[in-house]
């Protein structure tokens, strides 16, 4: 909104100042202060209301140090996040821009799912919340849309160096243009390529082509789509619920979100600027620059929701504000063609996510094979999620929280370090 105001207005009439509205930059500062503010004064008045509606998921009672006390905290503090997010994006961000609109469709989208699972848990009286397969279809129909517009919208495009790398293979060219390199003082060649590509350090390109899956076929890029979109569908799902699992500390998820969020808002503007992304050999995605208004929001709504959600929280954020953090972060991660490195960018979600997993197909082969007061005797985590395991250790929630968040900070650091191997 104040971008295109502003930009209309230095056009028109030459208005003083109106020109750094031009600069991702300036917008991106301004939309984390915005985000906080948002934060401050909303998120006391809606904890308030949330207080004196008895706003509170009931807690189970797995015998947890301080779980008592929790049974006391509202929940659906999501709502804080989703506002901090969507109010600054909606007025610092160039809505002519497709990743934009994208990423605020996954935000409601996801926000969306997570207040009606909350709603029905808080309101409705039903500890299981909205059914597991609704959700599932909620997920994989938001991975959908972002498969498809990834795939098929004409303004995804990867930009590519033909006079620097001739044998880059071109799949399908949507423009060709020539660009001086002040550097070099030479002419580059630069292609726009319509193709499923994603970033890949250890090759030679650096890039991996999902159309590889398909060499026994005819022209495999023009089928690319039949591995691309379900993958996307399975990272946006995976993803989601790994944060969601995640949130079950005061400020564990908040705290992952917060430190994936710094580098994606980083590679964001890396591969939206060609110099960096050719220095680096990131993929070179134009108009992803913009994105760093978007992540600088989101950055701004975690450390303003961290205001209240550090220990002792003073509200949750619920499935609200899980699902659609989780969502947002697989989501930026598709669109910057990081699929590979989800290893490293969501350590923890995965870590959490796996150890569900592990547990209850154990718990069904043991009691399958050796009958249920086996299987209830030999888990293999003392209780997932991971987290939970390491307080039945006895292990304080802190300690846990800051070490969960040191392993996320060492990840993402091997991660920077990756992009500069060649």
């Amino acid at each position: 909104m104040f971008y295109h105001l502003f930009t209309y207005l230095d056009k028109m009439y030459n208005l003083a100042g109106a020109s750094l509205f031009y600069f991702i930059s300036f917008r991106a500062v301004l939309s984390i202060i915005i985000a906080l503010i948002i934060s401050w004064l909303f998120g006391g008045r809606l904890i308030n209301r949330l207080n004196n509606l008895q706003v509170k998921d009931e807690v189970r009672k797995l015998g947890l140090e301080g779980e008592n006390q929790k049974s006391k905290t509202p929940t659906m503090g999501g709502l804080i996040i989703l506002a901090a997010i969507l109010i600054p994006t909606i007025l610092l961000s160039n809505f002519s821009n497709v990743y934009i609109w994208l990423m605020v469709g996954v935000t409601i989208w996801l926000g969306l799912i997570g207040f009606a699972d909350d709603y029905i848990k808080v309101f409705k009286k039903d500890k299981g919340g909205l059914r597991a397969r609704s959700k599932l279809i909620g997920q994989l129909g938001l991975g959908l849309i972002v498969g498809v517009t990834l795939y098929f919208n004409s303004d995804v495009i990867v930009r590519k160096n033909i006079s620097k790398n001739p044998d880059i293979n071109i799949c399908n060219q949507v423009n060709s243009f020539e660009r001086f390199d002040a550097a070099t003082q030479t002419m580059h060649t630069l292609v726009d390529d319509k193709v499923a590509h994603s970033y890949m350090p250890f090759l030679k390109t650096h890039t991996f082509d999902y159309s590889w899956f398909l060499k026994f076929m005819d022209n495999p890029s023009d089928w690319a789509w039949i591995i691309y979109i379900p993958a996307v569908m399975l990272i946006v799902t995976f993803i989601s619920n790994g944060c969601n699992l995640t949130d079950g500390l005061d400020g564990l998820a908040t705290g992952v979100s917060l430190i994936v969020m710094v580098a994606l808002l980083l590679i964001a503007y890396m591969t939206g600027n060609y110099i960096v992304s050719d220095y680096l050999h990131l993929l070179h995605l134009p108009g992803t620059g913009e994105l760093v208004v978007f992540c600088a929001a989101v950055l701004g709504a975690c450390v303003g929701f961290m205001w209240y959600n550090a220990n002792p929280a003073q509200v949750f954020m619920g499935d609200t504000g899980s699902l659609a953090l989780g969502g947002i972060i697989a989501s930026l991660i598709v669109i910057l063609r990081l699929e590979l490195l989800i290893p490293l960018l969501c350590g923890i979600f995965i870590i959490e996510n796996l150890s569900v997993m592990i547990q209850v197909g154990y718990f069904k082969y043991a009691k399958r094979k050796h009958g249920i007061e086996y299987a209830r005797n030999n888990r293999v985590f003392l209780m997932s999620p991971l987290h939970h395991h390491y307080q039945k250790k006895g292990m304080s929630e802190v300690k846990i929280v800051v070490r969960f968040w040191i392993v996320q900070i060492m990840l993402i650091a091997l991660f920077f370090l990756i992009l500069k191997i060649r």
